[in-house]
């Protein structure tokens, strides 16, 4: 019975601490981002893609709206009244294809309306390019299984987290400045690099140059050994010096 004790006793301690090393983040995402199908018996089936760095993930799952009514989330979608908010662990992040960073930690998502937290069921997480290799799927369901451990974290727990994240969601327009901004990036950085080669010639290219210039200069001041303006003791000093 002790040995019992004991086992669940650490087992208890292990989930304890391991809940208390995750720390999740969260990201809001504008409802103009989710598509929802009609209601099927009070749950919409819903799906949101984001494809911008650092995220590049596709959600999906069905949702019923507080209360039950089957067209209030509908209604909730033109007038801006709903919005996603992910759960992520934030030190969980793969590097795509792209040479970008992404976060791939995610392990739990609430649609939200008016501020009033929805039903999700369902929800399942699929990673897209650039960032779907098995190294990223591995760490996302690492994330999951590390997540699970929180339990019910839309219960007021993150309220302060979820309330500040919610303020700001991503929306069309974000991505689209997201996008801008890695572009500019890449094009300056490819500047640069294009800038540090061509230099990198040039410099090559003069000290190239100044050895043929320092070659041709020996040469030109060489002494003939064998010019008849020497003396035969010159010429033989001529020669053992040029040895």
């Amino acid at each position: 019975m002790k040995k019992i004790l004991t086992v669940i006793f650490l087992a208890c301690a292990f989930v304890f601490a391991q809940e208390g090393s995750i720390k999740p983040e969260f990201q809001a995402f504008s409802g103009a981002l989710i598509k929802l199908k009609k209601a099927d018996k009070g749950f919409h089936k819903f799906r949101l893609r984001v494809d911008v760095a650092p995220w590049a993930f596709l959600a999906e799952g069905e949702v019923q709206a507080p209360g039950g009514d089957s067209d209030v989330l509908i209604t909730a979608l033109f007038d801006r009244a709903l919005y996603a908010v992910l759960a992520y662990i934030p030190d969980k992040i793969a590097a795509g294809s792209d040479g970008e960073e992404y976060n791939v930690g995610f392990f739990d998502m609430m649609l939200y309306y008016d501020e009033e937290p929805t039903r999700i069921r369902n929800l399942s997480f699929k990673l897209l390019p650039p960032a779907n290799d098995s190294w990223a799927q591995s760490i996302l369901d690492d994330a999951l299984q590390s997540g699970s451990l929180l339990g019910k974290i839309w219960s007021g727990k993150y309220e302060r987290e979820i309330t500040k994240a919610s303020a700001v969601p991503i929306d069309k327009s974000k991505l689209v400045v997201m996008q801008q901004k890695r572009q500019e990036a890449k094009a300056l950085e490819a500047q640069r690099k294009a800038q540090e080669e061509a230099d990198r010639r040039a410099r090559e290219k003069a000290e190239k140059a100044e050895k043929v210039k320092v070659k041709s200069k020996k040469h030109d001041n060489a002494v003939d050994c064998n010019s008849r303006k020497l003396s035969a003791k010159q010429r033989r000093l001529c020669k053992m010096n040029s040895k």
